[in-house]
């Protein structure tokens, strides 16, 4: 074993993601952490005290992958509606390329996401946040005419859901999505804007 190796928590993270693509979340082990990076189990843990605290950290690591055009998109200026629209379309275009360009770490997503881990409950509540944002950009604007813009945001998560929650990922193969989608987003924006 190499103890000589400087350990950082982001190379330990890399080389989790890549053991649990080998290995699937129910059988990897931090000691195959250690050996793929060659170092003792207690290396990894000094950095990550527990298997599930280095579980939560992949999970948070690759959700935040998702946060940044999301943010960019939330903090522009210009046109909640089309804001809104372009936020949502890049959350499910997001999502779906993840299950087709990483679908091992997808399906660690999909399981710790059902574990209702702390990282899947921090990333849905940023994601809400943004939306928010953007619904109170859109009353300021006079577009959106809403009355709690943090509630409003829970809904239309929540009535969103089935192009973004991994429980509803195969479905996301379905020839009618897009379709499907075009007329979720007319509906809600022209409910966002109702006088």
């Amino acid at each position: 074993m190499n103890e000589a190796v400087v350990l950082t928590p982001e190379r330990i993270l890399e080389v989790t993601e890549d053991v649990l693509r080998r290995y699937g979340l129910a059988k990897a082990t931090v000691v195959d952490v250690a050996r793929a990076l060659d170092v003792s189990h207690g290396s990894v843990y000094r950095h990550f005290p527990s298997k599930a605290s280095l579980r939560e950290a992949v999970a948070k690591r690759w959700l935040d992958r998702f946060d940044t055009p999301l943010r960019q998109i939330a903090e522009e200026t210009g046109s909640a509606p089309d804001r809104l629209g372009r936020w949502l379309r890049t959350l499910f275009a997001a999502k779906q390329a993840r299950l087709c360009d990483d679908p091992e770490m997808f399906q660690t997503y999909l399981t710790l996401a059902r574990e209702a881990c702390a990282a899947v409950k921090c990333h849905k509540d940023c994601l809400i946040d943004q939306v928010a944002c953007i619904l109170t950009d859109g009353v300021k604007q006079g577009v959106f005419h809403i009355g709690d813009a943090k509630a409003t945001a829970v809904a239309i998560f929540d009535a969103t859901s089935r192009y973004h929650h991994p429980a509803h990922a195969a479905e996301w193969k379905d020839p009618e999505l897009p379709a499907r989608i075009d007329a979720l987003l007319a509906l809600l924006l022209r409910g966002l804007q109702a006088a």
